[in-house]
């Protein structure tokens, strides 16, 4: 199923730890009209924009999924769970720059760089959350302090 005319459901949805789990890692009806909306919105505008391939590393997550992934648990359900966020990077792109165009030319609810190291311009990835009610436009920066995830305000390349 094409969600617009260079994403498709499937890779929005493929999952390793899935795999290596045996988990299942299929959305409902409003997740993925969601990953529609993200992609409609979000990926295919990079893509068209940068005119290379977008890589997804990580979209919709099963809450099975998220949570062998690590990902936010509990009260505040995590925007993978909801089919509005994706990680991605493009080859040949710095996450960096990616980021920077993102936020100069796109609405989002969240956007994030993570683990980006300066002068390795493939270090990390950028995750970005697509949620038509909520386009507060924030911009975060993770990154590791005494090995725990920070996130510093802002875009910090």
């Amino acid at each position: 199923m094409n969600l617009t005319a260079n994403f498709s459901l499937h890779e929005l949805t493929k999952s390793d730890i899935a795999l290596r789990h045996d988990l299942e890692n299929s959305p409902g009806a409003a997740e993925t009209e969601a990953l529609r909306l993200l992609c409609e919105k979000v990926l295919q505008p990079v893509r068209d924009h940068f005119g290379k391939g977008v890589k997804v590393n990580s979209g919709f997550r099963s809450l099975a999924v998220n949570a062998a992934a690590g990902g936010v648990q509990g009260a505040k359900p995590s925007d993978h769970t909801r089919g509005m966020a994706a990680d991605i990077e493009i080859p040949g792109v710095a996450n960096a720059e990616l980021a920077q165009w993102i936020m100069d030319n796109l609405d989002y609810t969240q956007l994030i760089l993570e683990f980006y190291t300066p002068g390795i311009p493939d270090s990390g990835w950028v995750h970005v959350a697509y949620n038509p009610a909520d386009l507060r436009n924030q911009e975060l920066t993770a990154t590791k302090v005494a090995g725990k995830t920070t996130y510093l305000p802002g875009l910090v390349a």
